[in-house]
């Protein structure tokens, strides 16, 4: 039987003290675990099956004691893992964490608070109106998505997310705030490059506008969203009975960080009527930076804005933090009022709800672990780290410029390089598995100009020039 638990009829609560002592015992294990992740296989090295291989088949009828929990941890998990926090990850894309952004989801976890509504904890709700006001001053976003003005910011759990409330949006103002999509005069139509990212595929379909309602818009040769294509899609769509009224403008995209041109695009949303979501998952964090607010330009178009704290901000997943310029329409297509919810605070109009500014109805106390985050580093601290990254980044990509046998695939602006061997795809497809393999380090790859292509992404708190370096030699040492 677990140390410390009750017989009979009364439940097996975890004691103060047990409490007190295992959550210590579990923070020393975390810090541990940063201490020394650099150690381990990047990658999991592990077969299909394995995990669930070791562990026990049926649950337990007794409870165990905790130091078995934390056996298991050990041997069966971290075996299983791929090491997102360690220094020689360049995958994807950050999902960097910090220790004042896991104390402030512990204490979210401790508190469990239900925000759904001002009432149920105004201290969740006004925290995140805050911190979210905060955080259009610290990027340099336009006044209308604070809470003062007439839109505001929430935030959700991904950008997947945002994207889908910014098409219900659209979708409810197009529609003429009818809820509904039976009765419209011609079919919804959305655009978004080819680079864009697959959540704007789902959210059209999740919408009701139908994968076959999305435009994929093509590129310039930098890769970004082409607006003479776009008016000619628009134009072409509105000529064949179709009416347009959505636009996803990305400022970094997935593949090749490229950045579309959100003024030239924006000024054609707004002249033709259409929504503009702007999507700026990890690049958009780079505007802490004054240099980088050229992110930015075109913002004041936007409708809708998004970006992830939980990739490059240190803040640990799920934080996504989406700002519009007029939340009327969002708060028609996605809220409902049932008896059970009405309130009187709410009744008043002088509250937030952020229950109506998003899919599901509960929600978690987020703003906490961003609040901490920002509280320790500051603004200053923040950007030392978008500033180290994206120069540990453009020394690599100055290797590669340098080296007879790889070439840069696209221009390296923030972060992420883009590269390849020029022996072709079925080598750089060796090279990666090869380096993947060894546990040492970790990238992905993607398809640019119809060419396989590597890609190193310097995003993790605990990389250092020589871990880039080493990264770069072992690359070289594992080319043909």
């Amino acid at each position: 039987m677990r140390e410390g638990a009750e017989v009979g009829d009364r439940r097996h609560h975890m004691s103060s003290e047990e409490f007190r002592r295992h959550g210590r015992q579990i923070v020393d294990w975390i810090a541990d675990y940063w201490e020394c992740v650099e150690t381990l296989p990047v990658l999991a090295q592990v077969e299909p099956g394995a995990v669930r291989a070791k562990l026990p088949q049926e649950p337990p009828v007794e409870g165990r004691p905790f130091d078995e929990l934390m056996a298991l941890l050990d041997d069966v998990v971290v075996p299983g893992l791929t090491h997102w926090q360690s220094p020689n990850f360049f995958a994807f894309f950050p999902a960097n964490v910090s220790g004042p952004s896991v104390l402030g989801e512990l204490l979210a976890a401790g508190l469990g608070t239900q925000g759904m509504l001002w009432a149920t904890s105004p201290s969740c709700t006004e925290l995140e109106s805050h911190v979210m006001d905060w955080m259009t001053r610290m990027l340099g976003l336009p006044d209308d998505f604070r809470a003062s003005s007439s839109g505001g910011g929430v935030i959700q759990d991904s950008a997947s997310s945002a994207t889908l409330c910014a098409m219900l949006a659209a979708r409810e103002r197009a529609t003429g705030f009818a809820c509904s999509l039976q009765g419209l005069r011609a079919p919804l139509r959305a655009y978004a490059s080819t680079q864009a990212h697959s959540s704007v595929e789902k959210a059209a379909a999740i919408a009701g506008i139908g994968r076959s309602g999305l435009c994929a818009v093509d590129t310039d040769p930098m890769l970004r969203m082409n607006p003479d294509l776009l008016a000619a899609a628009i134009a072409r769509d509105r000529k064949q009975g179709k009416e347009p009224f959505f636009v996803c403008a990305t400022v970094g995209t997935t593949s090749s960080l490229a950045v579309d041109p959100v003024r030239a695009i924006g000024e054609l949303c707004r002249s033709e009527g259409l929504w503009l979501h702007v999507d700026a998952a990890m690049a958009g964090t780079a505007a802490l930076c004054p240099e980088y607010r050229y992110l930015n330009d075109g913002l004041e178009f936007a409708d809708s804005y998004c970006v992830n704290p939980h990739k490059w901000m240190l803040t640990n997943f799920d934080c996504d933090c989406f700002f519009v310029a007029d939340r009327a329409p969002l708060l028609s297509a996605l809220s409902v009022l049932p008896e059970y919810l009405r309130n009187q605070a709410s009744e008043s109009g002088a509250v937030i709800d952020y229950r109506d500014w998003q899919i599901p109805l509960g929600r978690r106390f987020r703003a906490l672990k961003l609040w901490f985050v920002i509280h320790h580093y500051g603004i200053r601290g923040l950007q030392c780290q978008v500033r180290k990254h994206i120069a540990l980044a453009k020394e690599f990509a100055g290797w590669v410029h340098d080296a007879t046998d790889f070439e840069l695939a696209a221009p390296t602006t923030l972060n992420l390089v883009c590269f390849r061997h020029r022996g072709g795809d079925a080598v750089n497809r060796r090279l990666l598995d090869e380096l993947n393999g060894s546990g040492k380090v970790y990238l992905s790859h993607t398809v640019i100009d119809d060419r396989l292509t590597l890609r190193l992404c310097v995003g993790q708190p605990r990389t250092e020039q020589h871990h880039v370096r080493a990264a770069w030699e072992l690359i070289c040492s594992m080319a043909p």
